[in-house]
């Protein structure tokens, strides 16, 4: 176990001594503190929960009834003897960093962030402080993303190809944040967007908090694949191939993942198309938010932590490993993912 007077990483999860909380816990706890609402950061059955404002409508829809507070980016929470404040990640709308300040001794835990601004998410806010907590869910230098636009025509082009031959086009990618970006990167004027249930329940519940998303249609039971030719299909992965999906006859399917950039495993996925686009920050950004943060001592977790770690190591950083239960991104999430 790592012991700081700030921090301390426990079997629980990141804990904050002086003011008796963790961050993104992944055992039942009596107060937590959540970057962003994807399971392997929010779950269920804690006492209290403090996340944004932003987070907390899609945090409440997966976990029901819950206690929960909401706190706006950039405001100071004294809890206990901590000062606590949340800063944008852009990984997905609402997701924060969390800085912990305690007698002038400042940690940062990252969550999942992204550097880019995706014209969605409220874009990655740098963070000095004296100890960081990073991701490295693609901290490998095969992992560098594409500009959006160029990801956008590509989408746009398989997409209109696959209703010039009378095919559904369809499109896997997470129901929280992943589904939300694409949308908003569709050309509507190639046919109707269409969206499985988990996709667009998480739509609604953005909507309803003011988010502003293009029109998309429920692709539920009642809907009748043939009244909407040329459409695309937004769904998790885990529905790509499903009985509900082959009832639209012919189609076309695509995954939308950072690891689409891994040939072996495009292949893998068996699907017609891959599309290399991510909501974590590839290897070029995961260095360039930590040098910004001016941090000297980096905690590396889930990802490639071990080789990440030893580059960071390697080139002037105090960095290390720390084992947690976040997951990052992949393609096996279950459909309310």
């Amino acid at each position: 176990m790592t012991t700081s007077p700030v921090l301390t990483f426990t079997e629980n999860g990141i804990y904050c001594a002086a003011g008796d909380f963790y961050i993104d816990p992944w055992r039942q706890v009596d107060r937590a503190l959540i970057t962003h609402g994807h399971s392997d950061h929010a779950r269920w059955g804690m006492g209290r929960y403090l996340a944004t404002h932003a987070a907390l409508p899609v945090m409440r829809h997966r976990l029901g009834e819950i206690s929960a507070e909401g706190i706006a980016y950039g405001e100071v929470r004294r809890i206990g003897d901590a000062d606590v404040s949340f800063h944008p990640a852009g990984h997905v709308p609402g997701s924060a960093q969390i800085r912990v300040a305690v007698k002038g001794e400042v940690w940062v835990a990252s969550g999942d962030y992204k550097v880019v601004d995706d014209g969605l998410s409220d874009a990655f806010t740098p963070v000095k402080c004296h100890h960081f907590i990073t991701e490295s869910t693609f901290g490998l230098p095969v992992f560098r993303w594409a500009d959006q636009a160029d990801v956008a025509d590509q989408i746009n082009g398989w997409w209109a190809a696959c209703a010039k031959e009378g095919k559904t086009a369809f499109l896997g990618a997470y129901a929280l944040g992943k589904a939300q970006r694409l949308l908003t990167m569709l050309d509507p004027a190639i046919g109707p967007v269409l969206t499985h249930t988990a996709t667009e329940h998480t739509n609604r519940v953005m909507r309803d908090q003011g988010i502003v998303l293009p029109d998309t249609i429920l692709a539920d039971g009642d809907l009748k694949p043939k009244d909407h030719p040329g459409a695309i299909v937004l769904a998790p992965p885990s529905a790509l191939g499903s009985a509900w999906a082959k009832k639209f006859g012919p189609q076309e399917t695509a995954f939308a993942s950072g690891w689409m950039a891994i040939r072996g495993v495009r292949r893998r996925r068996a699907g017609d198309r891959g599309f290399i686009i991510s909501d974590h920050a590839d290897w070029d950004g995961l260095l360039s938010a930590i040098k910004v943060t001016e941090a000297e001592n980096i905690y590396v977790t889930h990802g490639y932590t071990d080789i990440f770690s030893r580059y960071l190591s390697d080139n002037g950083w105090n960095a290390q490993v720390v084992p947690t239960q976040f997951e990052g991104e992949t393609l096996d999430k279950d459909a309310t993912e």
